[in-house]
């Protein structure tokens, strides 16, 4: 009986990613995302610098180029209507790499893959994105509730696999990376309550890869 009832709780988890095949979710932008062998979610950007650069090309200037590189792609869940859950993945991303997951943002970062991306409006903006964050240029560290609340900058293993897990509450949204708390909010009571989940490609040089995405849905 105790170890029945022990096991209880791990039957609420679900599979948000099967491992297999994109099922229940939607690319947004020019990313490839990519089921590997060993069930890894690898998701790059294929723009092809060297044809963007050349005499005549669609890049002239660097305006043009900042706008370009700047552009994000995204997978969404298909499911719109995410509220109160858990949330736990294993992500890795290059040296100076940028990524993030991006909750309760119901444009499903339609702002965010214009060229050049409507920095009012994109996830961190309209909901809320937790980052990742592999030494690029970028102040928020790994775990951080992108301008809201930072997490110390050792909780990362950089270059490496890190385990994130995300609490989403109608009253706070913690955040814990590798086991151990960097960030909480409260949320902003102007935001949405509920959205898809979203996994980031920030820019055109993106390397990410995702593993063992599994949700526990309070809201249903």
């Amino acid at each position: 009986m105790l170890l029945a009832s022990a096991s209880l709780p791990a039957a609420d988890w679900k599979l948000l990613f099967n491992g297999k095949s994109l099922d229940g979710w939607e690319i947004i932008g020019d990313g490839q995302w990519t089921v590997m062998a060993d069930g890894t979610l690898l998701g790059q950007r294929i723009g092809d610098l060297r044809k963007m650069l050349v005499p005549g090309g669609p890049i002239q200037d660097a305006r043009q180029f900042r706008a370009w590189v700047d552009t994000q792609s995204w997978l969404y869940t298909t499911r719109s209507d995410f509220g109160e859950f858990d949330l736990e993945l294993e992500y890795w991303t290059k040296t100076s790499g940028n990524s993030g997951v991006s909750i309760r943002d119901p444009t499903r970062a339609r702002y965010a893959i214009t060229s050049p991306p409507d920095y009012t409006k994109t996830p961190s903006k309209v909901g809320y994105e937790i980052q990742i964050n592999n030494r690029f240029p970028d102040p928020h560290p790994s775990g951080s509730i992108y301008g809201f609340v930072d997490a110390p900058k050792e909780a990362q293993h950089e270059d490496d696999w890190n385990k994130m897990e995300i609490s989403s509450r109608n009253d706070k949204i913690s955040v814990r990376l590798n086991g151990k708390i960097v960030a909480e909010h409260p949320g902003d009571p102007k935001r949405p309550k509920t959205g898809p989940i979203g996994l980031q490609l920030h820019d055109q040089f993106s390397i990410s890869m995702f593993r063992n995405i599994r949700i526990r849905d309070l809201s249903h």
